[in-house]
């Protein structure tokens, strides 16, 4: 599988993907509801960091996504999703090692993300990355704003979590 930068191209298949990826979650609770996928706006914003990349087939057809942004000196992960007819062959765990060093690569104090706390692929990947588990009265300003959105768009809140990855230099 290709790993490469995504473009505006891409938008309606990560689209596609997220939308699948959703009944992935809600088969383990967390998620219910309407399925939703990121907008045009969201999408654009890491595709403006240059932090969008879409794992692609042999014919380019995206069949994975994770997009990024950079905040407050951190590496911001708002997404990252593989269609369920790809998953558990390492795609997601490519598509996030890309993300990470390209954060170490600009030299950021740090990588976070929020995630389900319970959906066994979640919380627990981003675990075997190096990220750590944040109670909500750990995380930075922005990591708590960022979860009370959740909130507010449906997402339970007991489920929610943040996570941190910092990142570590040599001593120059």
């Amino acid at each position: 599988m290709l790993i490469r930068q995504a473009s505006e191209d891409d938008f309606d298949a990560l689209r596609a993907i997220e939308l699948a990826s959703f009944e992935t979650l809600r088969a383990t609770g967390a998620v219910s509801g309407k399925p939703e996928a990121s907008g045009d706006e969201e999408l654009q914003h890491y595709l403006d960091h240059a932090l969008l990349y879409a794992a692609c087939d042999r014919n380019d057809i995206p069949v994975g996504y994770a997009g990024a942004y950079v905040a407050e000196n951190a590496l911001h992960i708002g997404e990252m999703d593989v269609h369920p007819d790809f998953q558990r062959k390492g795609l997601g765990r490519r598509l996030m090692e890309i993300l990470l060093a390209e954060g170490r690569s600009r030299k950021l104090a740090e990588a976070t993300l929020t995630t389900d706390r319970f959906a066994p692929f979640n919380a627990p990947f981003y675990a075997s990355l190096g990220f750590r588990i944040l109670e909500k009265v750990e995380c930075s300003p922005r990591l708590r704003a960022i979860l009370d959105s959740e909130a507010e768009k449906g997402l339970d809140p007991l489920r929610r979590i943040g996570m941190v990855l910092p990142f570590r230099y040599p001593d120059v």
